[in-house]
C-alpha cells in the first residue's frame, strides 16, 4: 500500500494518466491535413497532466473540459480546460468551403463527446437514425447545437501564425500584473479622448471668424480675423493625405501618386483605364486590381482614412472594393479591409476573423450604376465604434457584426510571406473580386477625417461650382464636430490615447494564445443536416439531451440549455454510462482489456461486459467516492485479482487466452511511449522535468519534407531526452517509432490501442537511434556502478526487467557479452571506438573502455528486446 501511494503521489502520475487522456481528446501538436501547420496547444496538455496529478473529481474533469468557460466565475483554467474541444483537425487547404469544416469541427466534438464520456458510436445517426442504438438523426443534430455557437471559422490562417478564434490569452503571473496595469490606463485615455468636452469659448470665436458662413440669427460675435472654410478644409486635407491616385494614366503598368512619397500604384494584370468620375478611371474585372505601396501602413493603434469613388453595376453578395491583407481565409482576412456584403458597404479591421475583429455594415444599399464617393474612417480606438462609413459625403447609419480587436492587424508573427505592406484595390487572392465596378480618385490620409472634410471632398469632386454654396449650408452640429475633432485638447487627449495604446499592443501582442470554447452572445441556429451534408439543410433543432441514454433527467427550465447543462446531465449520479465508461477505461488501462472489451462502444453492437456486476459496483463506488480517479485506481491495484501472477496453467491459458475470467494478473505489453521512456531512465538519461513545449527527438530523416514539405529538425540534447508525452506529435507523420507499437495518429478520438506483435517492432528496439543511444548510456553507467563484468551485466537486466537474472540467465548474459566483444576485436580491430557508439548524442567519458562499453551495449540493446523488458507482467 506504501508503494502504491507512493507511486500516485509521483507527478509521474499525472504523464501516464495523460498519454491515454491525449489519445481520447484526439490531441496533436499540428492541425492535420495539408500543410499540417504547428499549433500550440501543449498549454491544455500541461493541465490535463496537473489535473490527474491533483487527483481532479472526474465530474469536475470533464465538466471543465466540456463547458469551464461557462461556470460562474470561471478561472483560466477552468477556460484553458474546453481546449479539449478544439483539439480537432483543422484545414486550410486551397479551394475549402469555410462553413463545410466548420460543420465538420461541430462534428467531431460530438462524435468525441460520444466516445469519450458515454462509450457510443454517435457519428453512426449524423446522416440517419442510429442502425443499432437509440440515438435519432434528430438527437444528433440537437447534441450538435450545443457545440455550435462558439465564434470560429472553418479554416486556419495559412499566412500568419494567428491562433484561431476563440481563444484564451495566457500570459504569465508577471504579464498579468503588468496587463493589469496597462490595460486601465488605455481604457482611461480612451474615455478621456472620447468624453473630452467641447470648448465653447474658443468655438464661438472660431466660429464667428468663418467666412462662406453666415453668423447664426440674433447673435453678436465679437471681430476675428476672417478664416475661410474652403481653404481651411482644403489645407487640413493636404496635409493629412499621405496617398492620392486619380487613375487618370496608366505608365508602363503603373498609375501617378500626387500626394505623400510619390510612390506609384501598380497595375495588377491589366485593369483597364475608362472614363471615371474625375478624368480617367479603372474598369475592374473581379481577378485584377491595382496595388498601392504608398501609405496605408496603418496599425490598429492608427486613426486613418480612405476614400475612393466607385461606380457598382450589380448587387453584390460579396466583393472586395479594397483591402490591406495577405489574403482572406488563407490568413484569417488579417488587416482591413472595404467591402460591399448583401449589396452594403462592410468595413474591418481584423485580427483572426470572425473572432478577434471589429466590423460594421452599412444599414442601407449601395446605389448601383451611377458615381458614389465612399469613405473609410476610423479612430484608432480598437473599437467598431470608432469605424464610420460615408456615402456621398454623409455618414451612414451601420450595424456592428464583431466589436473585439485585442491583436494586431498587421504582421506577419515572423511567417515568411504573412505580412504584406500595400494596399489592394478590386482584388483578393482567394476572394471575389469588384468584378465589373469602376474606381477612380482613391486618397488616403493618415488621421481620422471629421464629418465636415469627408463631405467637403466628395463636394469638392461631385460639383466643385457649387462647393461655395455647400458650405453655407452646413448644420452647426456637423461644425461643432468638426471643431471638436480638430481642437488641440482633442489632439492631445488622441495623442494620449494612441501612445497607451501602443504601450499596451508591444507588450501584449506577443503573449501566446490557445483556442477555447466562448459562447457566441446570440447562440447559432442549428439544423439537421441532410445526410450530414453541411449545404443541405433540413429542420432546424433546439438543444436536448438523447432521451433515451438517461430517459428519467429532466432538464433544467430554461429557455436555452448550454454546455454546462450538458456536463450536468452527464455527470447526474444517477447517469448510466458515465461513470460506467470512466471506470471500464481505467481497468483497460491496468488490465490491457476492459470489463466491456469494446471501450470505444457500449452500444448494442459492442460486447457485453463480462462482469456486470463488477462494472455496475465499481461505478457506484466510484460516484459515491467522489469521482476520485486515484482512490478507484488503488482500490483495483490492491485488490487479490490485480495482484494474481500473470502466469498461469497452461490448460487455463487455453482455456482463456485473453483473460477474460481475471483468473491470472494482467500481461500486457507496454504502450509505445512507456517503452521509449523506459529505456531512457534505465539509461540515466531521461530528463525528468514537468511540461513545456513539444521536442522533436530522433526521427529518420525526409519524413516531414515527403508529407509536408518541411524540414524536420531534432532537438539535441535535452530535446531528445524527455519523456515520449512531450514529443511532438504532426498529424501527417507521427512519430514512426511510436507508431510502429500502435500508438495512434490522434486524428480522431481513440480510446483504445490496437496492439500487434510484430518483425518490425523488434527491428526499432534494435535500430532506433534513441535505443542504441540509451543502451550506451546503460553499459557505461553499469560499467562505472561495478568492476565484475557479472555485477555489471546482472546491473543492466534489473534496471530493463526490474528483477534479478537467474543463474542460467547470468549465463547467457556472459556469453552474449563475450560473442560481442569477440566480434568487435575482429571486425573493427582498428578503429579506437566502434561507430556504434557515436550514434546519439552521448559519448563515453574519455577514460571508458570503448570496447567493453560497446560490448555491454550490445548486450543491453539486446535485452530492450527481451519479452519482460516490453512486457507488464
Amino acid at each position: 500500500e506504501r508503494l502504491v501511494d507512493h507511486l500516485l503521489d509521483s507527478p509521474r502520475f499525472g504523464e501516464r494518466m495523460a498519454l491515454d487522456w491525449l489519445d481520447v481528446a484526439r490531441y496533436a501538436d499540428t492541425y492535420g491535413y495539408q500543410n499540417d501547420r504547428y499549433r500550440p496547444m501543449w498549454p491544455w496538455r500541461d493541465w490535463v497532466v496537473a489535473a490527474f496529478n491533483a487527483n481532479m473529481p472526474y465530474d469536475q474533469f470533464i465538466t471543465w473540459q466540456i463547458a469551464g468557460d461557462l461556470l460562474p466565475g470561471a478561472t483560466r483554467d477552468q477556460i484553458l480546460a474546453t481546449a479539449f474541444n478544439r483539439n480537432h483537425r483543422q484545414t486550410n487547404e486551397g479551394g475549402s468551403v469555410e462553413e463545410e469544416f466548420r460543420a465538420e469541427y461541430v462534428a467531431d466534438r460530438v462524435n468525441t463527446f460520444g466516445a469519450a464520456f458515454l462509450g457510443l458510436t454517435l457519428e453512426c445517426a449524423r446522416c440517419h437514425d442510429h442502425k443499432y442504438d437509440p440515438i435519432s438523426q434528430r438527437e444528433y443534430y440537437q447534441l450538435a447545437a450545443f457545440f455550435n455557437s462558439i465564434d470560429e471559422s472553418g479554416l486556419y490562417s495559412h499566412f500568419t501564425e494567428a491562433t484561431p478564434t476563440p481563444t484564451l490569452l495566457l500570459p504569465t503571473p508577471e504579464q498579468t500584473e503588468e496587463l493589469g496595469r496597462l490595460e486601465p490606463d488605455f481604457d482611461r485615455a480612451r474615455r478621456a479622448y472620447r468624453n473630452c468636452p467641447l470648448d465653447v469659448a474658443a468655438y464661438r470665436l472660431w466660429r464667428s471668424g468663418l467666412t462662406e458662413r453666415p453668423p447664426p440669427a440674433g447673435r453678436e460675435m465679437p471681430p476675428v480675423p476672417e478664416i475661410s472654410l474652403r481653404a481651411s478644409l482644403e489645407d487640413a486635407l493636404q496635409v493629412a493625405q499621405v496617398g492620392y491616385f486619380p487613375f487618370d494614366r496608366s505608365d508602363g503598368g503603373t498609375f501617378e501618386n500626387l500626394a505623400g512619397d510619390r510612390r506609384p500604384a501598380k497595375a495588377v494584370d491589366n485593369p483597364q483605364v475608362v472614363p471615371g468620375k474625375v478624368g480617367q478611371g479603372l474598369l475592374l474585372s473581379g481577378d485584377n486590381g491595382v496595388s498601392l505601396p504608398a501609405g496605408g501602413e496603418f496599425t490598429r493603434n492608427d486613426a486613418f482614412s480612405i476614400s475612393l469613388w466607385i461606380n457598382a453595376p450589380q448587387h453584390y453578395d460579396r466583393a472586395v472594393v479594397f483591402h490591406r491583407s495577405r489574403a482572406w481565409t488563407d490568413s484569417g482576412s488579417r488587416g482591413y479591409e472595404l467591402l460591399i456584403e448583401e449589396g452594403r458597404l462592410s468595413a474591418a479591421l481584423i485580427h483572426f476573423w470572425p473572432g478577434n475583429a471589429l466590423r460594421v455594415v452599412a444599414q442601407e444599399a449601395l446605389p448601383l450604376n451611377q458615381w458614389v464617393h465612399v469613405a473609410l474612417v476610423y479612430d484608432g480606438t480598437w473599437q467598431a465604434a470608432g469605424v464610420s462609413l460615408y456615402v456621398n459625403g454623409r455618414q451612414v447609419a451601420t450595424d456592428v457584426v464583431r466589436d473585439k480587436l485585442t491583436k494586431h492587424i498587421i504582421g506577419s508573427d515572423g511567417f515568411p510571406g504573412g505580412d504584406v505592406r500595400e494596399l489592394a484595390i478590386g482584388n483578393r487572392f482567394r476572394d471575389k473580386g469588384f468584378k465589373q465596378g469602376r474606381v477612380d480618385e482613391l486618397r488616403i490620409f493618415d488621421r481620422a477625417l471629421t464629418p465636415l472634410e469627408v463631405a467637403y471632398a466628395h463636394a469638392r469632386d461631385a460639383a466643385p461650382d457649387q462647393v461655395v454654396a455647400a458650405l453655407q449650408e452646413v448644420p452647426e452640429e456637423m461644425l461643432k464636430q468638426h471643431y471638436w475633432m480638430r481642437s488641440p485638447s482633442v489632439q492631445r487627449k488622441a495623442a494620449a490615447m494612441r501612445q497607451a495604446g501602443r504601450r499596451l499592443a508591444e507588450f501584449r501582442d506577443p503573449i501566446p494564445e490557445i483556442m477555447v470554447m466562448r459562447e457566441m452572445e446570440t447562440p447559432r441556429p442549428t439544423f439537421i443536416l441532410i445526410r450530414g451534408e453541411y449545404d443541405k439543410i433540413g429542420d432546424p433543432v433546439v438543444r436536448r439531451m438523447p432521451e433515451h441514454i438517461f430517459g428519467t433527467y429532466e432538464p433544467p427550465a430554461k429557455p436555452v440549455l448550454d454546455r454546462l447543462d450538458l456536463a450536468q446531465w452527464l455527470c447526474h449520479p444517477r447517469h448510466p454510462l458515465t461513470a460506467r465508461v470512466a471506470v471500464n477505461r481505467i481497468w483497460q488501462l491496468l488490465f490491457g482489456r476492459g470489463l466491456v472489451s469494446t471501450s470505444e462502444d457500449f452500444g448494442m453492437q459492442g460486447s457485453p461486459p463480462s462482469h456486470p456486476e463488477l462494472l455496475d459496483w465499481l461505478a457506484v463506488e466510484f460516484v459515491e467516492s467522489g469521482w476520485n480517479v486515484k482512490g478507484l485506481i488503488k482500490r483495483i491495484v490492491m485488490s487479490h485479482t490485480y495482484r494474481q501472477s500473470s502466469d498461469g496453467r497452461p490448460e487455463l491459458r487455453e482455456r482463456d487466452p485473453d483473460n477474460v475470467l481475471l483468473a491470472r494478473g494482467p500481461a500486457v505489453r507496454l504502450p509505445a511511449e512507456l517503452l521509449r521512456d523506459a529505456a531512457l531512465h534505465a539509461s540515466g538519461l531521461l530528463v525528468e522535468k514537468l511540461g513545456g513545449p513539444p521536442v522533436k527527438p530522433f526521427q529518420p530523416d525526409g519524413l516531414w519534407k515527403e508529407k509536408s514539405g518541411e524540414t524536420y529538425r531534432r532537438d539535441p540534447g535535452e530535446g531528445s531526452h524527455r519523456r515520449s508525452l512531450y514529443t511532438f506529435w504532426k498529424r501527417t507523420s507521427p512519430p514512426p517509432s511510436m507508431m510502429a507499437f500502435d500508438a495512434g495518429s490522434r486524428e480522431v478520438c481513440t480510446v483504445r490501442r490496437q496492439a500487434t506483435m510484430t518483425p518490425m517492432q523488434t527491428l526499432v528496439l534494435w535500430n532506433d537511434p534513441q535505443f542504441v543511444e540509451a543502451a550506451v548510456a546503460l553499459a557505461e553507467r553499469a560499467a562505472r556502478h561495478h568492476q565484475d563484468l557479472d555485477a555489471q551485466l546482472q546491473y543492466i537486466f534489473c534496471w530493463l526487467t526490474s528483477r534479478h537474472p537467474s543463474t542460467g540467465e547470468r549465463q547467457v548474459l556472459q556469453r552474449m557479452y563475450q560473442d560481442q566483444l569477440g566480434l568487435l576485436e575482429r571486425e573493427h580491430a582498428g578503429e579506437s571506438a566502434p561507430a556504434w557508439l557515436q550514434i546519439g548524442d552521448y559519448r563515453i567519458a574519455a577514460d571508458s573502455n570503448p570496447r567493453h562499453v560497446a560490448a555491454l551495449a550490445m548486450v543491453a540493446n539486446g535485452l530492450m528486446n527481451y519479452d519482460e523488458s516490453v512486457m507488464k507482467r
